[in-house]
Parts: structure tokens; sequence; C-alpha cells
């Protein structure tokens, strides 16, 4: 009975971790948007650029790294 107790939470941990993992792994990549975006900002005013660091925006840059930054910063040339 114990040996199942024992299978039965370390399968529920595994279960549990892979959305864990995936969380923190979103807000990691989140935080390097938001600091890719402020380097971005800082020399970008240089030639007056500026993209605004939302959450939206940081999300962004953090899935899709480089390519989220350029997409961002042809939305703010276009719109």
């Amino acid at each position: 009975m114990l040996a199942a107790a024992v299978v039965f939470v370390i399968l529920l941990i595994k279960i549990l971790s892979a959305p864990i993992r995936w969380i923190f792994k979103l807000a990691l990549n989140a935080g390097l948007g938001f600091v890719v975006l402020f380097i971005f900002n800082f020399f970008g005013e240089f030639i007056g650029i500026s993209v605004p660091i939302t959450l939206v925006s940081a999300l962004i840059t953090g899935f899709f790294g480089v390519p989220g930054v350029v997409f961002l910063v042809l939305l703010q040339v276009f719109l």
C-alpha cells in the first residue's frame, strides 16, 4: 500500500511539473524580453524609434525572441 502511494505521488509530481516548467520558461523569456526592449529603447532613442515596454510587448519578445522585437518595431514604425 505504501509503495502504491509513493508511486502515485511521484506520478502526480511528474504530471504537474510540466505546466510549471512551461510557465517558468515563459516568465523567464518575458523577463529577458523586457531587458531586450529596454536596451533597444535606450539605443533606439538616438534614431527616434522606441517601443513601449508593456507586459504584452515583453511576452511577445520573450516568446519570439529577436523576430518578436523586429515585429514590435515594425508595428511601431508603420502604425
